[in-house]
């Protein structure tokens, strides 16, 4: 795509087109760069020629300007850089971008939102306005806050963003009264599961989940690393032998509280497998804990009772429900949700964007909180 260089009155909408691409290329990085953003640039020269693309692909690699500056070279002078994010100006794993586009001689950035971190927090486009390069805010702003929605909500409220997901059938029951649960959905849910795995950073469960369903919980290779397995156990009452203790596939942290017995901890220990005591242990303190590790966006996959708690400890943003065409009836079958202690049907939490799509036989309903 090639078109004239806008001056520097043209309307921000001359961009769009421009930062749709930079979003685009953005979205390439999905799962991989937290406790980053995803960040997509894309470079035209003086005559608004395309010259330069990049991406963050992951942590500790070069930055999205770096990546399309380094394509553009000499070209870049006088030229545009369109990027859907505030360029960062501190000094972390890599150097600051600001002082890259300043290098580069470009002489207008465009950009789709600032950057929340309080490390940034638009003193970048402060830095590039006092070198004399034009700024143009706001291009493209609400699908760049869509595709970093994660680490906005990690920044600003310091904790990951949490999903909750189960499968279920058409009458509410997630397992029949013997435990059976395997398998409510089809081969497509399941693969759907995975690839939501892969955009995530965490996958968390309880022990009831490992004593009843000895789960693998990655993402079948959606993604390297795999994500987090976490399992929430106050009591660590788990298994001696359990898929999740074997961590050549992907790593397992488990959290658990001061009463936990001495025994299971050495078993733990002695297997190699990552304990992080919390007090309390609750849903709240362990997205503390992740957020501190630089956790983006995190997937509950537990049990009703656990499930309840994260939804009443403001743990979870997003639900997604996978109905499936069964019937399993029966008064003990268990349902997706413990106790949210309601009293009243009028005070149930109303729900906010739904969007509904079929997986072959099943049903996913994704809502926001």
């Amino acid at each position: 795509m090639t078109v004239t260089q806008p001056a520097a009155t043209a309307p921000p909408s001359t961009w769009l087109p421009w930062m749709r691409r930079a979003l685009q290329l953005a979205a390439l990085g999905a799962g991989r760069t937290s406790p980053n953003p995803q960040v997509g640039c894309v470079v035209l020269d003086a005559a608004g020629q395309l010259v330069g693309e990049g991406y963050h692909a992951r942590t500790g690699e070069p930055h999205a300007e770096v990546g399309a500056l380094r394509q553009a070279g000499t070209r870049a002078r006088g030229g545009t850089a369109v990027v859907t994010l505030e360029p960062c100006c501190h000094h972390g794993r890599t150097p600051p971008c600001s002082q890259a586009l300043v290098a580069a001689g470009v002489a207008r950035v465009v950009v789709a939102m600032t950057d929340p971190d309080p490390r940034v927090a638009g003193q970048g486009l402060a830095e590039l306005r006092a070198a004399g390069i034009e700024v143009v805010e706001g291009v493209g702003e609400t699908e760049a806050r869509a595709l970093n929605r994660a680490f906005v909500h990690r920044v600003s409220r310091g904790r990951p963003l949490g999903i909750l997901k189960w499968a279920m059938s058409l009458d509410g029951r997630t397992a029949l009264p013997n435990g059976s649960s395997q398998w409510i959905s089809g081969p497509a849910a399941r693969a759907w599961v995975h690839r939501l795995r892969a955009s995530c950073d965490a996958v968390i469960v309880g022990g009831g989940t490992v004593r009843a369903d000895d789960p693998l919980l990655t993402s079948r290779g959606g993604r390297q690393p795999e994500p987090l397995r976490v399992v929430l156990s106050r009591r660590l009452d788990l298994p001696d032998g359990a898929r999740l203790w074997e961590q050549t596939a992907a790593p397992t942290l488990v959290a658990h509280g001061y009463g936990a017995p001495g025994r299971f901890r050495f078993h733990l220990d002695g297997l190699g497998v990552e304990r992080l005591l919390l007090e309390p242990c609750e849903p709240d303190t362990l997205m503390q804990a992740l957020a501190e590790r630089g956790c983006n966006q995190v997937l509950w996959e537990c049990g009703p009772e656990l499930a309840a708690a994260a939804l009443r400890q403001g743990c979870i943003q997003q639900l997604a429900a996978v109905v499936a065409p069964k019937l399993l009836g029966g008064d003990a079958a268990r349902t997706p949700l413990g106790d949210l202690e309601l009293v009243d049907v009028n005070a149930a939490a109303s729900l906010g964007d739904l969007r509904l799509q079929r997986l072959d036989r099943d049903l996913l309903w994704e809502l926001t909180l």
